[in-house]
């Protein structure tokens, strides 16, 4: 009961002791980047105009009615506008306010609009995408080709606990957290508040999964350790923190 009790701590909110704390934004040192930056040689994918028309369920009641968790997918594809609808749900950015670059404002909320995730993509079946892993670039709405690995589905399975439907789907959606993002204005009060807003953006894709016809389930049970290293994240400053696949309903 003693271990539980500890972690229990993690739930509770700690922005009462910043009036003591003289966080790195008080002591205005550099801001964290809002996305992770590009190396030179990667392949950046420039993704469709979000379009309304990709919507097949425009009810938000039936939207929330209908959402579950889904665990079997048909064999079919995503389409490329799909697949744009559902990062642009899930982290699009609305508009960056600041002079450089100081925060940005989504579809999602974030305490203090930090948003210290990242989005990584499992990609197996999207028209007009070669299977791989990417990563979601929110400012400008595009995604960067990272790597493929013949034996990417036995990777992604054992990263996910053996979980075999997960591998099966038309992508899997990654987040990771760089929790100095919100670290650097919240400090010990900030981990509480990432944890809050993963499941902000994992909603919003259930939502917006179920307005394309597409199904989705939110994964918490993964190896850290190997699926960091499939990411080739360090662990420590980045590192996974929630994941979803995304497939096609099966029609029964």
């Amino acid at each position: 009961m003693n271990k539980a009790k500890l972690q229990r701590e993690l739930l509770k909110a700690k922005f009462s002791l910043l009036k003591d704390i003289e966080t790195d934004q008080k002591q205005k040192l550099p801001q964290p980047l809002l996305q992770k930056s590009v190396k030179e040689d990667e392949e950046i994918i420039v993704l469709p105009k979000v379009d309304r028309n990709v919507i097949v369920k425009r009810d938000i009641f039936d939207c929330i009615m209908d959402r579950s968790s889904s665990r079997v997918y048909a064999e079919e594809s995503l389409s490329l506008e799909e697949l744009s609808f559902l990062l642009w749900s899930t982290q699009g950015v609305k508009k960056v306010v600041g002079k450089v670059n100081f925060a940005t404002f989504r579809t999602v909320p974030s305490g203090g609009a930090r948003h210290p995730f990242e989005t990584y993509l499992v990609i197996n079946r999207v028209e007009g995408l070669k299977k791989g892993v990417y990563r979601y670039l929110p400012l400008d709405h595009k995604i960067v080709f990272l790597f493929d690995k013949n034996n990417m589905e036995e990777e992604v399975t054992e990263a996910f606990s053996g979980q075999k439907f997960i591998a099966s789907s038309a992508v899997v959606f990654i987040w990771s957290c760089i929790p100095y993002r919100s670290e650097w204005r919240y400090d010990v009060a900030a981990h509480k508040t990432i944890l809050q807003d993963s499941g902000h953006l994992c909603e919003n894709l259930y939502l917006a999964c179920e307005a394309v016809g597409c199904g989705t389930c939110a994964i918490g049970d993964y190896n850290q350790e190997i699926i960091d290293k499939f990411l080739m994240l360090d662990g420590e400053e980045e590192f996974v923190i929630y994941a979803a696949p995304v497939g096609k309903v099966k029609n029964e």
